[in-house]
């Protein structure tokens, strides 16, 4: 909270020295904000682009974790995809965007598929090193006592990997965040990035901020509220 506070009176000293006009203060960012919450479009267009992560995160967390665990299990499959996760790391998100917007037009689906595309190789890169690093003893044990195979996958296999997938989750989150903020200012309609690059023609810098507070309160609050529990919960029987 300390740093918080330090944060927002500094940026009240500095809006007051700067030109207001490209530098608002908190009070009148505060003011815009809760005038495009009693709009609506403040709400709308975060909720659209909060739909647009949390999908395409799900498909990219499914796809990437089932991709690194193959990978990291196979050394055949790993030699054969390994390339292309390498060449799906370093292509540029624009151009993977632009692309997807080409071949299948404007759509929410192009949008989502730009977005998941990104962010599966990070996911099976790291799920991959989780695979690897296995402890081979806990697998021999379950093999021992006749474990079946899917209490063996469900009570050994997987809470192994549960830092791996936790790192991915974040680290691909992180991405998503800044990605479908591009994608919504390329080709749709509607949700927080189309509605930046709006403000942005106008020059209302009050409206930028307004958006990116919200946004930014969202980030953290998925952060302290979802993210950080559940890696408690799942990382316990470490402890």
């Amino acid at each position: 909270m300390l740093s918080v506070m330090i944060f927002f009176l500094l940026w009240y000293v500095l809006s007051s020295i700067i030109d207001s006009s490209t530098f608002p203060g908190p009070i009148n960012v505060l003011k815009n904000m809760i005038d495009h919450i009693y709009n609506g479009d403040l709400v709308f267009h975060t909720g659209v682009t909060l739909a647009r992560v949390i999908i395409a995160f799900l498909i990219s967390m499914i796809i990437g974790t089932t991709i690194g665990i193959i990978m990291g299990r196979s050394n055949i499959t790993n030699s054969f995809l390994d390339d292309w996760l390498v060449l799906g790391l370093n292509i540029p998100a624009l151009v993977i965007i632009i692309l997807c917007y080409v071949w299948f037009g404007l759509t929410e689906v192009a949008a989502i598929t730009a977005v998941a595309l990104n962010k599966i190789p990070l996911v099976a890169v790291t799920v991959r090193e989780g695979a690897r690093d296995l402890d081979k003893k806990l697998m021999q044990v379950a093999q021992i006592y006749h474990i079946g195979k899917k209490r063996t996958l469900t009570k050994v296999f997987i809470p192994q990997l549960y830092p791996y997938l936790m790192a991915a989750a974040r680290s691909g989150l992180s991405l998503i965040w800044k990605i479908v903020l591009v994608v919504e200012l390329l080709g749709r309609s509607n949700g927080v990035g189309f509605q930046l690059h709006s403000f942005f023609q106008f020059f209302d810098i009050a409206s930028i901020l307004s958006y990116t507070l919200v946004f930014v309160a969202i980030v953290l609050s998925v952060e302290i509220l979802i993210l950080r529990p559940l890696e408690r919960r799942l990382m316990g029987w470490r402890l």
